[in-house]
């Protein structure tokens, strides 16, 4: 079972945006403290405007708010999600750690996004065309 660190779970009232829950390859790419490269691969959870869910299978250190960068893989690369175009810059806003030894950690992320772009747009940034679904 997965434990919250330092920030409580927000409920779905709490929520700015809709959440797809999706199950894609992903790739956290960010710089550690002495300034060299570190990147792991992950599986979203869920997506949404705002941010997204991690989970990755090996152990990542990332602390709380550390910046880091997403980008989809492999075939999620075309299917035409914002994301599959490029990285976007995220930080980390939540950390969960499993309890068990080996166990999957995953990282809340909120995507640091130009406020002049976001009130551009007045639909949904995505829709998320036949996607692996999450089970």
């Amino acid at each position: 079972m997965a434990n919250s660190l330092l920030t409580p779970a927000a409920s779905a009232t709490q929520r700015t945006n809709s959440r797809q829950r999706i199950a894609v390859p992903a790739r956290l790419t960010w710089k550690d403290q002495g300034g060299a490269v570190r990147f792991v691969s992950a599986i979203t959870r869920d997506l949404s405007d705002g941010g997204a869910f991690v989970e990755c299978p090996s152990a990542a250190p990332l602390p709380l708010f550390r910046l880091v960068h997403l980008q989809l893989e492999g075939p999620a690369a075309g299917t035409g999600h914002p994301l599959a175009a490029g990285r976007v810059l995220a930080a980390v806003w939540r950390v969960e750690r499993s309890q068990a030894a080996g166990g999957a950690e995953g990282y809340a992320l909120r995507f640091l996004i130009d406020p002049a772009e976001k009130s551009a747009a007045s639909a949904p940034r995505f829709a998320v065309p036949d996607m692996a679904a999450a089970s």
